[in-house]
């Protein structure tokens, strides 16, 4: 069998070998504490401030704001628990959207149970949210809203500039859950108007278990863990510096390689998706047509919604890894996708999104290969009808 395709770099990315090779000095003799004031100490220091400062070049932030975490998922609950938390006053309301990552909507749910108000935003049905359906929602108790930049589902890109500036004209904190766009997409924190970003490592071919919380000078924060006060108070934990080395070394390759992978994964994903929509019949596209991460496609297939489990595995025995939705929710994979029915999608119509998601080190000839195996994988789910017409038109 050929070698086996990866189309799910939304899901997570293969770690790059620089990145690795970057890393392997903290598995030997770079083993020191960071907080330890001895040789082996200020070394294992050195290398996470000369990390924090690549991470930071990435946003065109300053170091000093960069907070490691665990994880996207911790850098979300720092950004929303740790701003209300930082707040003495009583009414507090926040903004998100309905689409965001679990991490977000769960830690909202977790706020309104300690009484703070929540207003979740519709979005159109290509995943927009409008500025004028932010602008409304926001009233004087507002403090704090938070709209992801990128869908992790979907694709598409949120207007972040006017969503941030809309925040800030009425004296809101602006939040943007950036985990699927960092290394993607150029991120510039002089010009964002986001006071709060939130990344992570193994989505731009970095290691897992490592993220970010970008933290504007001047926004106060409380931590949500508390102990020996490392990384300004706000995360206390020993650092983990060959995961943040090994971040520090893919935001830097990302710096320099991200305007060719992503005119690369542009050209080949309106490819795919030209193919797709005039060969394989009932095919369409999900989410906005161009503002969209570059190599992602969300596709669905009309009347074969409810075998979408189904054709993810064929692909699978076919060789090609793609996904049916967010990997997070993979232990829900039969339910309707909250994402898709905020879009307009009926529940049926919800279990239906086939994710497809290109990297770095993928090529054509996958690709190529990839649009060979699709269509064939789709007919032997169609009815037979459906079979002979598809056949009639290649």
């Amino acid at each position: 069998m050929p070698d086996r395709i990866y189309f799910d770099h939304s899901a997570t990315t293969p770690m790059d070998s620089r990145v690795a090779n970057a890393m392997l000095p903290c598995l030997g003799a770079l083993y020191g504490n960071p907080s330890s004031l001895y040789e082996a100490g200020r070394k294992a220091h050195s290398a996470v401030e000369e990390a924090r400062r690549q991470v930071a070049d990435l946003f065109h932030a300053r170091a000093d704001e960069i907070i490691f975490t665990s994880s996207g998922t911790e850098a979300n609950n720092l950004a929303l628990t740790g701003f209300v938390e930082a707040r003495e006053q009583k009414n507090i309301h926040l903004v998100t959207s309905a689409i965001e990552h679990p991490s977000i909507l769960k830690t909202c749910r977790y706020l309104e149970s300690r009484g703070v108000a929540v207003t979740y935003l519709p979005v159109s049905s290509e995943g927009i949210v409008e500025p004028k359906v932010l602008e409304a929602a926001i009233r004087s108790e507002t403090r704090l809203v938070s709209i992801m930049t990128a869908n992790n589902v979907i694709g598409t890109i949120q207007p972040i500039k006017e969503l941030g500036k809309i925040a800030h004209r009425h004296g809101v904190v602006f939040h943007t859950d950036a985990v699927q766009a960092f290394g993607k997409l150029q991120i510039d924190t002089r010009d964002q108007a986001a006071d709060l970003i939130s990344v992570s490592a193994h989505k731009l071919y970095g290691p897992k278990g490592i993220g970010a919380l970008y933290v504007r000078k001047g926004i106060p924060i409380n931590p949500i863990l508390h102990g020996g006060g490392q990384e300004r108070g706000l995360r206390s934990a020993t650092e983990n510096v060959p995961g943040i080395m090994g971040f520090g070394r893919a935001a830097q390759i990302a710096q320099e390689e991200m305007p060719h992978d992503a005119a690369k994964l542009v050209e080949w994903r309106e490819t795919m998706l030209d193919y797709v929509l005039n060969k394989i019949p009932g095919a369409y596209l999900i989410g906005h047509p161009y503002a969209r991460l570059p190599g992602h496609l969300c596709l669905g297939f009309s009347g074969l919604e409810g075998d979408t489990i189904k054709l993810m595995m064929l692909l699978d025995e076919a060789g090609v890894a793609v996904s049916t939705g967010s990997a997070c929710s993979a232990h829900q994979k039969a339910e309707a996708s909250y994402i898709l029915q905020a879009l307009g999608f009926d529940p049926l119509k919800a279990r239906g999104a086939l994710r497809v998601t290109l990297g770095r080190f993928n090529s054509k000839e996958e690709v190529e290969r990839f649009l060979e195996i699709l269509p064939k994988a789709v007919s032997k789910l169609q009815p037979m009808s459906t079979r002979l017409v598809a056949n009639t038109q290649n």
